[in-house]
């Protein structure tokens, strides 16, 4: 377990993990104490332990903000009787970063890929946190489903669609994902998701790299000055 000190300048994002017993209760019994430390949750995610000495058991995620004694905090979660264990971390935001998502075939995919982490590359090693997610997927059902759930992934900053032909429920799925709020650049395909696009880009190495450039806090490019361009 680690405690951040009292009287330390905390950070603005705080994040922790909790083992407990998986039963009814315990993520009230959890919300209740960090309502009572002013924490504000950002992100929760939780699951059930499937193997090892603690089988079973409730493994829950939090990163939250606004809090004035993460270590009392801390202090007071191990007070429930069914936590076992509290453990902070630095966010996800501070290791992983943004993500640029990369879905479709996998040779389009691969080359989007390429664009993508050596651009990142170029502004991590200056501080930046960039992450590439990637996932080669065919057929329109899966496809759509990939794409929706885009909107639903922590972090998830642009949508990259590497394909020679998407369209259908793709289609739709983009424009829900470009309502909350994720730009998406398509490759030069058949199909209609490129009419659907913020950018269409007919190299997918440029693709990756605009994405990239898009997300960084440092980059020039802004793919709102050009939205339905082609290039």
């Amino acid at each position: 377990m680690i405690i951040i000190p009292s009287g330390t300048t905390p950070p603005d994002l705080y994040a922790l993990s909790i083992i407990a017993e998986n039963r009814t209760g315990v993520l009230r019994d959890i919300a209740t104490i960090m309502a009572a430390h002013d924490a504000n949750i950002l992100m929760i995610q939780q699951s059930i332990i499937g193997s090892g000495p603690r089988e079973g058991k409730a493994y829950l995620y939090f990163e939250f903000g606004e809090c004035g004694d993460p270590g009392k905090l801390v202090a007071d979660l191990l007070q429930i009787p069914s936590v076992h264990d509290v453990t902070t971390y630095p966010p996800f935001s501070r290791i992983f970063g943004s993500r640029v998502i990369v879905i479709g075939g996998g040779a389009q995919v691969a080359q989007v890929a390429m664009g993508a982490v050596n651009e990142a590359d170029r502004h991590n090693i200056r501080g930046e946190r960039i992450s590439v997610d990637t996932i080669p997927l065919v057929g329109e059902h899966d496809l759509a489903l990939a794409v929706d759930a885009v909107a639903r992934l922590p972090r998830a900053s642009i949508l990259v669609l590497a394909g020679s032909l998407m369209g259908g429920e793709v289609s739709k799925a983009v424009d829900r994902v470009r309502d909350a709020g994720i730009p998406v650049i398509a490759l030069k395909m058949a199909g209609s998701v490129p009419q659907h696009a913020d950018l269409v880009v007919t190299d997918p190495i440029q693709a990756g790299v605009f994405a990239v450039m898009h997300v960084s806090d440092r980059a020039i490019f802004d793919i709102n000055r050009v939205r339905g361009r082609e290039f």
